[in-house]
């Protein structure tokens, strides 16, 4: 394919793009083809000889399309939303431009300071403390900074390894421990979060290798003080050193907000790396609104959310910053000869290879850069107002039809709902066996999924089956909505129906 081929084929690809996405909401959000349906179809090697285009762009419509679920629909209420937009897409366009492998300054210098510019005004953008900037007011080099991780996933990974190094390193200058005791002393690190904290946590510290402690949350789905203060208590009594603790500003399950003050206090008194996972909920703090309800995350080491969630930026964009690189860098900085460092002045040089896990990295600032300039401040706020705006609709709606009850406050963008027992026989509420709630909105939840006009998924909090609703989407309306309550409330007749029959 030369240039003047590339022309012809890329404006097709654009249009076959735009069609898709003009025509998304008339398609089921849900694939439905069963394990090894694209194996069937296609070759068992790769090709000998170049193949048209013509004939894969036909596959990519007859093929790998039916196994698509369409997360970017305005009927896709699942999981959390992956948001996509034009001007990130344009901007992971230009960074496939330039294919650069970005470990440090020296590769792009384009590609690491736009990072630093970006994660800075993105940081400034949710109003985080003056502590996790790049760059102080005055010109001169911070302490902190943000650095794009591929998910939240990797930054539990790297704000965990800092966490490790920070207490190591204190142990070392207080007891004047040796290395070889400190090796000794890592299988005794524990790291703490609750159990509605994401399952990146627990995979960060199996990658690791460290203990971890799931603390019991509270009624309203917290991990509190006093909960944390107890089970450090017991690990230390038991010769455990405990290193890290996990907030979370908006968990997976009903996004529901940590005490981020009082386990901030703790991290404090014990000497801990504390991490706030805000992946889905951060984005909201881009409205002023919102930030009273994250107090607390001033005081954080590290703080994380994905723009690819709810912000407009396309997979990946995973937001990560840390209030004093110190730690991060000395823990990930491995020097070899052919890797080499700028002399002189670098205070606004960054090697994020010494940020991360791999040592590689995409140009992912772009499409950051594109999102925030194209849309503007004032576009992110309503995008994310107009999502808030119609899960309390939505909740307001289930609750006058008399047959749902909310499981969680709808904060965000999540609606957690379940149909209540009086709705299954009414006059018979307080016997009704929870076993048979349970399967009422299971049932309910692969009515919807069957029925394919929307799609959502069900979760399990304090034994109870539940439904969520993750209203998010970036092409999603009031309409999608809408479509989403005649749903639930049709096939809740159904369901019901058949249960009482």
């Amino acid at each position: 394919m030369d240039t003047s081929e590339f022309r012809k084929r890329g404006k097709e690809v654009i249009d076959a793009i735009a069609d898709y996405y003009e025509n998304l909401d008339q398609m089921p959000p849900m694939s439905t083809v069963k394990p090894g349906y694209l194996y069937k179809l296609m070759p068992h090697q790769a090709p000998e000889a170049p193949e048209a285009f013509e004939k894969i762009q036909k596959d990519i419509h007859d093929k790998i399309m039916p196994g698509m679920t369409h997360w970017q629909s305005g009927n896709f209420f699942g999981w959390f939303p992956s948001n996509s937009s034009f001007p990130a897409m344009i901007g992971d366009m230009y960074s496939t431009m330039f294919d650069v492998v970005g470990f440090n300054w020296i590769c792009s210098p384009a590609v690491t300071e736009l990072e630093t510019v970006v994660m800075d005004w993105l940081a400034k953008l949710i109003g985080l403390d003056k502590r996790f900037l790049a760059i102080k007011e005055d010109g001169t080099e911070g302490d902190g900074g943000g650095v794009i991780q591929g998910s939240a996933s990797e930054a539990h990974i790297v704000a965990m390894i800092a966490g490790r190094e920070m207490v190591l390193e204190r142990i070392r200058s207080q007891k004047n421990a040796s290395q070889e005791d400190l090796d000794a002393m890592r299988h005794r690190f524990v790291a703490y979060f609750s159990d509605q904290t994401h399952s990146s946590g627990q995979k960060a510290a199996n990658i690791i290798g460290c203990k971890t402690r799931i603390v019991p949350s509270d009624d309203d789905f917290r991990l509190t003080k006093d909960a944390l203060v107890a089970a450090i208590s017991e690990d230390k009594s038991a010769g455990l050193i405990p290193f890290f603790v996990c907030g979370t500003f908006g968990t997976t399950n009903t996004t529901a907000i940590d005490d981020l003050v009082g386990v901030a206090e703790v991290a404090a008194a014990e000497h801990l790396w504390y991490h706030i996972d805000a992946a889905y909920a951060g984005a909201a703090l881009t409205c002023p609104e919102f930030r009273p309800l994250a107090s607390g995350i001033e005081r954080a080491d590290s703080f994380n959310f994905n723009a690819h969630k709810w912000m407009l930026t396309n997979f990946d964009c995973s937001a990560l910053w840390v209030a004093d690189s110190t730690h991060l860098v000395n823990a990930l900085s491995i020097h070899r000869e052919y890797l080499p460092r700028v002399k002189g002045d670098t205070s606004f040089v960054k090697d994020y290879r010494d940020w991360q896990a791999p040592l590689g990295r995409r140009f992912r600032s772009l499409k950051l850069w594109f999102v925030m300039r194209m849309y503007g401040a004032a576009g992110i706020r309503a995008h994310i107002r107009s999502h808030v705006t119609q899960a309390k609709w939505l909740e307001e709606k289930l609750i006058e039809d008399g047959r749902f009850e909310i499981m969680a406050p709808v904060i965000f963008g999540l609606v957690v709902f379940r149909v209540r027992p009086s709705a299954i026989h009414a006059a018979h509420e307080n016997t009704v066996d929870p076993d048979t709630v349970n399967k009422i909105n299971t049932d309910l939840v692969k009515a919807i999924q069957t029925d394919n006009r929307v799609f959502l998924v069900g979760t399990k909090i304090k034994g109870n089956d539940v439904v969520r609703a993750a209203i998010g989407s970036s092409i999603g309306t009031q309409k999608n909505v809408d479509l989403l309550l005649q749903v639930i409330l049709k096939l809740t007749t159904k369901v019901i129906s058949s249960e009482q029959n």
